[in-house]
């Protein structure tokens, strides 16, 4: 006896044939009629209140003992309409690229900068300024004072624009946005000597980092003082301090050269004595240099 399975299959029947009932949305009770949101959006649109937010036209309107809606209404209103934006006319601030130092010699761009130092009690400090060549990292000038001051920055400047026989257009200052680096008193300095100048982005504290690393060298010193006692005592620490870094600090960002040696233009003596060297040890064991190749 064979037994037979039929299978049954169940098609819902089409929409055509038993339609859905679409039921018409009715107005909310308190909502407002289009008469009454066209009248609360020519007033927010009004020349009075085109500069106000919908917090301030509803204050105002309450002073003038009338009350159309909540705060959270108008919002409403303007966001269906696409206008809940920014309404005030603000200023726009321009927009600052990101600067780029470029310098193929010394005495083409310097970087300047000033740092505090600690005095000898708590709430005293000393100013350091200290100008920096940004191709060979060396300092040019520096000097140390007991506050911060214009005058005394216009008077390095100078000082080191004629000590390195700095002609018109040919030099670049670079600063960060102080109140010394924007004074009347240095950027008239800068226009006399026919120096242009150069600022770090406002509000970005990275536009100047070459000062800061120097900044950095120096304070990370294993001699440098919690406090130092007088302003005679910083100056002969910052005199030590950059003689060394002149001529003995062996600059990572400069292949492992001093500045003094860049700034000087002995660098290619300097790198060709060491290749000298690095030859004559692979002479004597080439054996140890098994990834060179002569």
């Amino acid at each position: 006896m064979r037994l037979f399975f039929v299978k049954l299959t169940y098609r819902t029947p089409p929409h055509s044939i038993w339609p859905r009932t679409v039921r018409k949305k009715s107005a909310p009770p308190r909502g407002l009629s289009p008469e009454q949101e066209q009248e609360i959006l020519d007033i927010l649109q009004s020349e009075r209140f085109v500069d106000c937010s919908p917090r301030q036209v509803w204050a105002a309107l309450l002073g003038d003992k009338k009350y159309l809606c909540s705060v959270r209404t108008m919002y409403r209103i303007l966001s269906k309409h696409n206008q809940a934006r920014e309404q005030r006319y603000l200023r726009r601030h321009p927009q600052y690229s990101r600067l780029e130092l470029l310098a193929s010699a010394p005495n083409q761009v310097w970087s300047w900068e000033i740092t505090k130092l600690k005095g000898p009690v708590k709430g005293s400090h000393f100013s350091l300024y200290v100008i920096l060549d940004i191709f060979s990292r060396c300092v040019v000038g520096w000097t140390i004072a007991d506050r911060e001051d214009a005058d005394l920055a216009s008077e390095l400047i100078e000082q080191t624009c004629s000590k390195h026989s700095i002609s018109k257009d040919r030099l670049c200052i670079h600063a960060d946005r102080g109140a010394a680096m924007t004074s009347g008193t240095v950027t008239q300095l800068l226009v006399g000597l026919g120096v242009k100048k150069s600022y770090s982005r406002p509000h970005v504290s990275n536009d100047n980092p070459y000062s800061e690393a120097q900044f950095k060298t120096l304070k990370y010193q294993p001699g440098f003082p919690e406090r130092f006692g007088c302003l005679e005592d910083a100056r002969q620490f910052c005199s030590d301090f950059f003689q060394w870094y002149n001529l003995e600090h062996y600059h990572t960002g400069i292949a492992l050269l001093t500045p003094g040696d860049v700034h000087l233009g002995k660098a290619d003596i300097v790198i060709a004595n060491r290749q000298q060297v690095l030859d004559t040890a692979f002479r004597r064991s080439p054996h140890r240099f098994p990834g060179f190749r002569g």
